[in-house]
């Protein structure tokens, strides 16, 4: 039986975007204080995911062995360096936190059957690389507090409150939601980036943030007039609407994530939603929700 297992390591390290052939003002307006000198750190976080059969003894590795292939390998190496000087790679191709991930795939793979790589540059951005060539997706993370009502506008107060429970009341609730954003594409063989994370942000900020925030979605929002505004009709709205904008900065959303609270979420994935629209008829009566 085969089994994935994972292993956390981290590592504190500096780095600067800044590409000598370009001049200080270049630099400036490509990379924003990213370029600044002598650099800037993070308190990296790492995740190595590996796959194997369940052996006699329960185990896929014996982790200390994986624990002490990563710190000879690469946290050895990298915590408590300047990224841009340790590694010859960061030398062509900058060390911005997906391609970290894709050098660090390239130094592990041939002591552990790898499967991802996952690297926290902080809570709110991270990457994943899976070992193909020079794709890799990037995630941000962002938040907006909203209210809504559980209810189809069809449907009377009781038979509303049969289907969405507590969430029906006249007078809706309100959520802190929290937004994770994933794209996906090739990483550029100089900057070392797949998308402007500026850009990224500034689509998320004013095509989502800014017009659901602090809103009543049922209200304020006009295409939840008709539509129930529940976690899954927010993610695929939220997925439909930063496609073309995402598209347009070079690289393809790839999922939409959407925390409502700590106990539900729901994630969308884009290339499933490109042919889903969002159904307003009335379905038959499901679980009410907690």
């Amino acid at each position: 039986m085969q089994c994935i297992v994972n292993r956390r390591a981290q590592f504190s390290a500096s780095h600067r975007y800044w590409l000598p052939e370009l001049s200080e003002t270049e630099n400036l307006e490509k990379f924003g204080l990213c370029s600044k000198f002598p650099g800037h750190g993070h308190n990296y976080v790492l995740f190595i995911s590996l796959v194997g059969e369940l052996d006699e003894y329960g185990m896929v590795l014996n982790l200390s062995d994986v624990k002490q292939v990563i710190k000879r390998e690469v946290t050895g190496q990298l915590d408590f360096s300047y990224l841009n000087d340790v590694w010859a790679e960061f030398g062509q191709t900058l060390p911005t936190t997906e391609n970290i991930a894709r050098v660090i795939w390239q130094r592990l793979s041939p002591h552990l059957p790898l499967v991802r790589v996952q690297l926290f540059e902080h809570p709110q951005l991270w990457a994943d690389y899976m070992g193909n060539g020079m794709e890799a997706y990037f995630s941000v993370s962002t938040h907006f507090s909203a209210a809504h009502r559980l209810a189809h506008p069809d449907l009377s107060l009781a038979e509303n409150t049969d289907i969405y429970g507590k969430c029906a009341r006249v007078n809706g609730h309100g959520h802190n939601y929290h937004l994770e954003v994933t794209v996906k594409g090739e990483i550029d063989p100089r900057t070392g980036m797949i998308i402007d994370l500026g850009a990224l942000n500034q689509v998320i900020t004013d095509y989502i943030v800014e017009p659901f925030d602090h809103t009543f979605l049922n209200k304020d929002i006009p295409f939840f007039s008709k539509v129930v505004p529940t976690a899954e009709n927010i993610a695929l709205y939220i997925s439909n609407t930063l496609r073309s904008p995402i598209q347009e900065l070079g690289a393809k959303l790839y999922k939409v994530k959407l925390i409502e609270s700590p106990n539900n979420s729901c994630e969308i994935y884009a290339a499933d939603s490109e042919t889903t629209t969002v159904n307003a008829t009335v379905s038959e009566p499901v679980l009410a929700r907690v």
